[in-house]
């Protein structure tokens, strides 16, 4: 979607959906009997809007977003990105995932790492935005570095600048403050912020109160169903 075509819609208080889950269940089987993390979960997210989940550890978030996303497959229930439905993980100009686990390529430098999705083809982009995003989130002079060499907070910083360097259409971040200080956090929010402004529908697991006065809307996941935070 064209910027100027999520302004209008914007403009006019009609903002398309580009993530809707309907119905969404997941049960995990352990040795003690089955585990239901999801029960029936629905949502939707506009392109332009950037909203935050909220809820107690374990409740269920990084699976919901893992689903969303098409790492894995839901029980029961379909997920929608852009009107089509989910049968397996997109492309990350579609939907970019950035999950706890970070995913960096260890064999990689800082740099590389954020432009292997434009670099495979996987979305458009600028390299040059590369650099640009490290700069701005206060990691430039890292960028020849390998993930190995630099802080967890510094990876995570660069796996967010790998998630919006496409410009996805749907955003998905999984904690994506929760190793940064009170200097870089509010940064991050601010790429985050950004995305959703540019026409990204941006989804957040987060329990930072920055990254939620930053959002339109908050849900809360609480026993495996979803309600207005």
């Amino acid at each position: 979607m064209t910027a100027a075509r999520t302004a209008g819609l914007r403009a006019a208080g009609l903002r398309a959906v580009a993530l809707r889950a309907t119905g969404i269940e997941r049960t995990f089987r352990h040795a003690g009997g089955p585990v239901h993390v999801l029960r029936g979960v629905d949502l939707e997210v506009a392109a332009g809007e950037l909203v935050t989940l909220s809820g107690p550890s374990g409740s269920g978030k990084s699976a919901l977003l893992t689903v969303l996303a098409g790492f894995d497959r839901a029980d029961a229930g379909t997920v929608e990105l852009g009107g089509e439905v989910l049968t397996s993980a997109p492309s990350w100009k579609v939907c970019a995932l950035l999950p706890q686990a970070l995913g960096l390529a260890g064999e990689l430098t800082l740099a590389e790492n954020v432009a292997l999705p434009i670099r495979l083809g996987r979305t458009g982009g600028d390299l040059g935005r590369v650099a640009e995003l490290l700069e701005e989130l206060g990691i430039g002079e890292l960028a020849d570095r390998y993930p190995a060499e630099v802080s967890f907070g510094q990876q995570q910083r660069a796996a967010l600048a790998r998630a919006v360097v496409g410009s996805p259409e749907v955003l998905l971040a999984d904690e994506p403050t929760a190793h940064l200080d009170r200097h870089s956090a509010p940064t991050a929010v601010r790429v985050l912020r950004r995305a959703a402004d540019e026409g990204a529908a941006v989804l957040i697991a987060t329990h930072h109160d920055e990254v939620h006065r930053a959002a339109d809307r908050t849900l809360a996941l609480s026993g495996g169903r979803i309600s207005v935070g």
